[in-house]
């Protein structure tokens, strides 16, 4: 789920490996270089959702290929971004990030000149592979920029940033889609880009580690090839409502590499770019879970609530755009309370509920498409974002405290990871609601939302089963 940063994310950059900084002479400017590229990241999958019905229309394609213009972002985008840290510890942050924002600038231009879906999609893989290593590393220098109570101010801005993005970015990309078009959103990341990569060449001085991190370029290819076959495979079945010989057989073949990945994760040991010994930890494997199944909901109504509005009830791009506003501002205002309730009171209850919540918010969204957006639409979003305003800061803390110290890095990493992963499985099966038009979308529509309440009902256990009552680390 693209639409915000996951809130694991700002634990990205409090559990960076620590680097050596040259006590830069303009640390506010690396904190502006951190948000400018993070914003690159975080703002294109929330203005692509708004623009998916224009690149229908002029484009064309089926309900599975139209999905693949938000997965082909995802897809790489949550498979390498363990590794594109790793190798931001291994290479250089610095290198990394300027190269990062370059193939994403890059694949920006080939998705704003793509004269069919095929080519565009090839950009969207680009840009997520561009994002798999702006994202970790614009975090990780920011992280070794800034020390202490310094360095909490300073995440506490780009995560205030990150919500700013998030909020304004569908409501701009309405409106630059309605006035210019689709393309349009795609070009705005050039000059944004070039900006960042001028002050990260400009402004970032840190030197690499002495001892460089090993990577796992092996497991990185067998967990993108395995969910790629396994989203292709759900992407054409949800398309043609059943079960076809070529979808079977991408199933399959995703279950069965993810099956060698796990293998060779397991022999590589702590070499390995997702240690298995983690899962050893209940409370770590029923969070993960819990994450992937809340967080895909998630990434469902993002997808589905601008299209559904824009298609069957005739609202303009702007329109639907500006419909997901209050989502990103009570997200913003409600987390930072919730993450000091978490930390004094444990996690365990605000997940739990705050699941609840976001549950019974889809069952509201049921009601979209009988009344008036303050009657339908506005309600829906307000619970929804409540209850992820309860979730978001205690999943963080919640996360990184079912590891040991050593680990926390790499649990947060995978817990953001596995968010963008279920808005991908999510988005895969959504072709069966994509492939409808007009009000026909509706019936599909309610029941993929019917789906979501209770995959976020299902989260709200697995908080209650796993999470434990206080925020207490194992030994």
């Amino acid at each position: 789920m693209s639409v915000l940063p996951s809130d694991c994310d700002r634990a990205l950059a409090a559990n960076a490996a620590p680097a050596h900084a040259e006590a830069p002479a303009h640390p506010n400017l690396v904190l502006c270089t951190s948000i400018l590229a993070s914003s690159l990241a975080f703002i294109d999958g929330s203005v692509v959702n708004v623009g998916l019905s224009a690149i229908g229309q002029d484009l064309g394609g089926r309900g599975a290929d139209l999905s693949w213009v938000v997965n082909g972002y995802l897809l790489p985008l949550s498979s390498l971004l363990l590794l594109g840290g790793a190798l931001g510890d291994h290479y250089g942050r610095k290198r990394m990030l300027v190269i990062g924002m370059a193939v994403f600038a890059l694949a920006a231009l080939l998705c704003a000149l793509a004269p069919q879906l095929s080519l565009l999609v090839a950009g969207r893989v680009l840009q997520g592979v561009g994002a798999a290593l702006v994202l970790p590393n614009s975090l990780a220098i920011l992280s070794a920029t800034f020390e202490g109570k310094k360095r909490g101010r300073a995440v506490g801005i780009w995560a205030a940033a990150g919500a700013g993005a998030g909020a304004i970015g569908p409501l701009l990309g309405g409106w630059l889609i309605d006035a210019v078009g689709w393309r349009a959103v795609f070009y705005i990341n050039l000059p944004i880009a070039a900006l960042a990569i001028f002050m990260a060449w400009r402004f970032v001085q840190l030197k690499t580690n002495g001892k460089r991190v090993p990577l796992d370029p092996l497991g990185a290819a067998l967990a993108s090839l395995g969910l790629a076959c396994l989203t292709w495979g759900l992407a054409e079945a949800s398309a043609e409502k059943h079960l076809t010989l070529w979808a079977g057989t991408a199933l399959a073949a995703g279950v069965v590499t993810l099956l060698v990945f796990l293998w060779i994760e397991r022999r590589a040991g702590e070499r390995a770019m997702l240690p298995l010994k983690l899962f050893g930890e209940s409370g770590f494997s029923g969070l993960n879970l819990m994450t992937f199944l809340l967080y895909g909901a998630l990434g469902a109504l993002m997808l589905l609530v601008p299209f559904v509005l824009i298609q069957a009830l005739d609202y303009s791009a702007k329109e639907a755009g500006a419909a997901l506003l209050p989502f990103p501002i009570v997200l913003a205002i409600g987390s930072p309370f919730m993450g000091r309730f978490a930390a004094k009171h444990g996690s365990r209850l605000p997940l739990s509920i705050g699941a609840l919540i976001v549950a019974g918010g889809f069952l509201l969204a049921m009601r979209i498409g009988g009344g008036s957006y303050t009657t339908t639409v506005l309600p829906a979003m307000l619970v929804i974002a409540l209850g992820m305003a309860c979730v978001a800061a205690p999943l963080t803390t919640a996360v990184l405290s079912s590891v040991d110290e050593s680990h926390t890095g790499i649990a947060s990493g995978f817990n953001s990871a596995v968010a963008r992963g279920g808005g991908l499985i999510a988005t895969a099966m959504l072709g069966v609601v994509l492939t409808a038009q007009g009000h026909a979308l509706l019936e599909p529509f309610h029941a993929a939302l019917a789906v979501c309440a209770a995959s976020a009902a299902a989260a709200a256990v697995c908080a209650f089963i796993w999470v434990r009552p206080s925020n207490t680390p194992p030994k």
